[in-house]
């Protein structure tokens, strides 16, 4: 569910440089703000749709929006204008909202906080093969131009990555199980050392912090520490998921090399399968020794350095080494970064906490795209728009060296009062 979400997410960026933009006049600014729109349709009900997924239940309410979104995704087949396409894009993100922090919340009702890191970092891995074969195989399916019904290569690509959610949507209604009580594959044993373990940590979070409410989360400072921290690390994400193609685009004037779309879709996947690896290791690496502040903030401090290194890098080899180094880091920190949340928050609070980490965190999924572009416009070049991505990765580096400091202060302090009473 997860690499078709992603796929359909970013299918605009394969879209771009392969005639959409030519044929809808579209400027470098409006192919950012039509990228970008897509996350206020999504900020807005993000929230809201968490919660009614833990009111109705995650089979109900992830077949909902795979469906939902499958058919707007649908609709970009015959987008015409500007116009068309920010709509198209608007409702796609209200389609969309609530899919991915339903899933987080999912998964922690499902895996034991010792196994989680290792199963997000699994859930994960989707979104950087999603571009090591989803780039590829949007490359193939642009290439097939007029092969149906006379539709442009891009427009057909849209029509091709669009039916597989609807499908998996159908199919999810009646696979996915809400609880391991109703899991026909688990033993009644099994059924219920789950259960009693996922109910003791239950009570033991509630007895650290027995404010669960939606009011709670909304009101906690780590809460919001972590929603800018997440910030950060959409902003590089997308900045390099979106403008990528354009940039290897870039790549045949600078050297005069042609290359062909399934080509371009190649290269574009070649920094996201070390991201892979580098996920799976890293993720396995804080699952060992215990997650460690510096699992999460030296990512972020690498891509801070790699992200304006890329465009200085000389070659287009040395560019595409460096924007390796930058997609290593971001996914190689995400995982273990939605590990925390629910290691405070649980019911409601948890539904609402991770919604809205993940709600402000995306703003940078409009700003990214979308500044990103008007830079590039303002000063001719992708130079000053990467160094604001490094800018504020750095930032999500020292805000949760930050945080682990007040955590370890706050822990000694409950500690000492402890002690007293």
């Amino acid at each position: 569910m997860f690499f078709i979400n992603y796929l359909d997410r970013t299918a605009i960026g394969f879209a771009a440089p392969n005639g959409m933009n030519d044929d809808l006049a579209l400027s470098a600014a409006q192919f950012g703000f039509a990228s970008g729109v897509f996350f206020i349709g999504y900020i807005l009900l993000e929230v809201p749709s968490n919660l009614a997924l833990h009111r109705f239940g995650a089979r109900k309410w992830l077949a909902r929006i795979m469906v939902s979104w499958g058919i707007v995704a649908l609709l970009f087949t015959w987008v015409q204008n500007f116009e068309q396409l920010v709509a198209l894009r608007f409702l796609l993100g209200v389609a969309e909202a609530g899919f991915f922090p339903g899933a987080i919340l999912f998964l922690s009702l499902w895996v034991p906080a010792a196994h989680r890191g290792r199963i997000l970092m699994l859930f994960y891995l989707a979104q950087p093969l999603t571009t090591v074969i989803g780039a590829p195989l949007a490359g193939a399916l642009i290439q097939q131009h007029g092969v149906f019904f006379g539709l442009e290569g891009w427009r057909f690509m849209f029509l091709g990555v669009a039916l597989p959610a609807i499908v998996i949507g159908v199919v999810a209604w009646f696979y996915l199980k809400d609880k391991p009580a109703d899991a026909k594959w688990l033993t009644p044993d099994e059924q219920a050392w789950l259960a009693n373990a996922l109910e003791t940590e239950r009570a033991a979070t509630e007895a650290k912090e027995p404010h669960v409410s939606v009011r709670h989360a909304f009101r906690s400072g780590r809460v919001w520490a972590l929603s800018f921290i997440y910030f950060g690390f959409i902003y590089g994400l997308y900045a390099l998921a979106f403008f990528l193609p354009t940039i290897i685009d870039g790549f045949q004037e600078q050297t005069g090399t042609e290359f062909d779309v399934f080509q371009s879709g190649l290269i574009t996947a070649v920094p996201y399968l070390p991201a892979a690896i580098a996920m799976y290791l890293w993720s396995r690496d804080a699952s060992k020794r215990g997650l460690k502040t510096w699992h999460i903030a030296g990512p972020a401090v690498l891509g801070a350095v790699s992200v304006p290194l890329a465009l200085l890098a000389g070659s287009p080899t040395a560019t595409i080494a460096v924007i390796t180094l930058t997609a290593m880091s971001i996914f190689a920190a995400l995982p273990n970064f939605w590990t925390l949340p629910t290691r405070f928050l649980t019911g409601a609070a948890a539904a609402a906490g991770v919604a809205l980490i993940n709600t402000v965190g995306n703003l940078a999924g409009f700003s990214a795209p979308y500044l990103t572009g008007a830079v590039r416009d303002a000063t001719g070049g992708y130079e000053m728009p990467m160094l604001l991505v490094g800018l504020v990765m750095l930032a999500s580096a020292v805000i949760m060296v930050l945080l682990a400091r007040r955590s370890r202060t706050d822990a000694t302090a409950s500690t000492e009062e402890a002690s007293i009473r």
